[in-house]
Formats: C-alpha cells, structure tokens, sequence
C-alpha cells in the first residue's frame, strides 16, 4: 500500500485552550507496532481537559489529544506480521501500550495498572489525526457488526460505562442511579445497565436529557434542575433506596449526593474525574458503618472488557448515540462539551 507522506492532523497550540488543524509527517513504523489509517476518533472528556489545560498533556504527545479511534491498518512492523495484516480494522484506546511482564500486566486483571504504560492522546500523539502508530500486542479488533463511528466512543467511554456497571455489583432486577445520564458516559451506561437486567433511574438536566434518557432505557428521569429533594425522590421510586450509583457527572454535587441515595450495602462508582482535587468521593464515616457502604473507582478496561463491551453493539444491544463533525469542527464540539451541551457522545471523522 503506497502511503502519503504528509497528513492533516489536530494540534494544540501552546497554552491556547484549542487545537489547529495542520499538515505534520506521517509517523514511521517501530518495531512492535502497527501503523491506523484513523477514520473516526470519539472526543472524551479527558481530550476537553487537556485542550482546556486542566490537565497537563505531556511533550511526547506533541499536542496531539484522542485516545478513542476507529480505522483500518494500513503497515505492519516485520515482528508482528504473524498478528496483524494490512486491512485489518483497529481500535486505539487510551492504554497504547503495556510492558507485559510486571505484576500488573502478568496478574490476568490488573494491566490498567502498568506502570509503564503508555497513554494515545497523553505521553504518545493520539487519535486526532489521520493515522498514527500502536502497539500491535495491545491494539482492539472491531468485530463485523460495528461501525467505525460507533466503535470508537466505545474504546474509552464505551468500555468505562460498561466496566463501571460491572463494578456496581448491581443485580439483574436492582436499581442503579446514572447521574449525567444524558452525556457521553451516561447514555452508554444506561444502556449497558438496562442489558444487564438492572433497573435505570437516570438523573440530567433538561428536556433533550429526559427524552435520550427515556427512549434509551431508563425507567425514571430525574431533572437536577428542577428537583428539590433528589434522594427523598429516591426513596419514593426505590423505597429502600438504590443498589448502587455510577458517578458519570464530575461534578461536586454528583459526588456528595450519591451516597444519599444508595440503600444498605450499596456501592459508589466513580467514574467521572474532576479536575477540582478538593471534591471528594464518600461519605462521613458514621453513614458509611451503619449503612455498609462500598466506595469504588474505575479507568477504562482492560483488553478483554473492550471485546466484550464492543460485542455488546455488535449484537446490536448498545450503540451510541453521536454527534458528528469533523477535524476542523473539533474545538467548537470540545466547547460544546465543556458547557454539557452535547446529548451522547461527539465523534468527528478523521481520514477523508
């Protein structure tokens, strides 16, 4: 396949809270990795905080953001041909990459954890771009079912919402409450919920919100801005109180009312990370005891999570729901984002 030399890619300029769309070289093939032609990129959260320097993209990225990317494979390093074949279609997440052999990588559940690790949009140029490099050992096959648009969302934000429900410990039959149902996380995790047989209170704001919510799966819709009391409301629908809380909304409030509307044994997955590092996720010790509370955490997926995650639109039971633009519409979609105007996930289409 004659490649070009040259391509069009989305870079960040310096302190500026945007990107601009540039013609850079197409990087060259190392040992070990595989060259993407990348025909759509999803625009996670984490893309909004390093543009907007809310977090510190690292030099080695060269100011290029994106770790959720959908294509084709385009070259083959010698050393790998034996895994991977030009025409194959890949996904790039924000793991890139792993050593392989430390305890984390070695234990069958725990590679996220990698202390060598490399992350697409972060410490290597990302997915804002129309082809870049990864490593062949770590790369996702998107199964036949699937569309580009759609599989790439799930490299990040699908695989996290699908991971986060798992973690609930949330039952076929029990109440699981998705605050910021209606964006990006929220909207994937409703609909692996309700796969999984758990019953979805979800919490927005807005009539856009309520609708995608609704349609989507949910039994209940809460609207933050104009309730009142929002655990009371709880406890009117669940009784009890619910069997768990997947905190897609990185927001102050999100955290401190999620322990409040759990019920006894209930669990707390936080999913969204502020950038605020005072906001905290608990509850007083007190509430904690005599409720028996579980607070977890989750990143991403594993490789594994991935597949089975991408196997669940593959199956046609979870598909995103998109908004599309393309590379030179990537700042107003990340402002767009940043003010919780998007409904979904945004994806822009990279290779033409």
């Amino acid at each position: 396949m004659t490649l070009p030399k040259h391509q069009q890619a989305a870079v960040k300029q310096g302190q500026e809270p945007k990107c601009e769309v540039t013609t850079i070289d197409v990087p060259q093939l190392g040992p070990g990795q595989i060259l993407c032609k990348i025909n759509y990129s999803g625009i996670c959260g984490t893309d909004k905080a390093f543009i907007f320097n809310e977090f510190k993209m690292k030099e080695t990225a060269k100011g290029i953001s994106g770790h959720e990317g959908a294509g084709t494979v385009v070259g083959v390093a010698e050393d790998v041909k034996d895994l991977w074949k030009e025409g194959d279609r890949v996904g790039v997440k924000w793991v890139t990459s792993i050593c392989q052999r430390c305890e984390f990588c070695t234990n069958g559940q725990d590679e996220l954890h990698c202390p060598k690790q490399r992350n697409s949009g972060n410490s290597v140029p990302g997915t804002f771009q129309e082809y870049c490099v990864t490593d062949a050992r770590y790369a996702t096959r998107i199964p036949n079912g699937v569309k580009d648009e759609e599989a790439g969302p799930i490299m990040c934000g699908g695989v996290t919402a699908y991971v986060a429900c798992k973690r609930s410990q949330v039952r076929p039959g029990q109440w699981i409450v998705v605050p910021g149902a209606g964006g990006g996380l929220g909207h994937l995790a409703i609909q692996y919920a309700k796969t999984m047989g758990m019953r979805v209170i979800a919490i927005d704001g807005g009539a856009e919100k309520q609708k995608l919510c609704l349609e989507l799966g949910a039994e209940h819709f809460i609207d933050f801005t104009t309730t009142k009391d929002i655990p009371a409301e709880i406890m009117h629908i669940t009784t009890y109180g619910a069997h768990g809380v997947v905190v897609t909304a990185a927001s102050r409030e999100g955290y401190a009312t999620a322990p409040m509307l759990l019920r006894p044994g209930g669990t707390v997955v936080a999913v969204g990370i502020p950038t605020d590092m005072t906001i905290v996720a608990g509850a007083p010790p007190a509430l904690l005891c005599m409720k028996r509370l579980n607070i977890v955490g989750t990143v991403t997926g594993t490789l594994k999570d991935v597949d089975e995650a991408l196997d669940f639109t593959a199956r046609g039971l979870v598909r995103p729901v998109l908004t599309h633009g393309t590379l030179h519409d990537l700042n107003e979609l990340i402002a767009k984002l940043k003010d919780g105007k998007i409904a979904g996930r945004a994806v822009v289409k990279i290779a033409a």
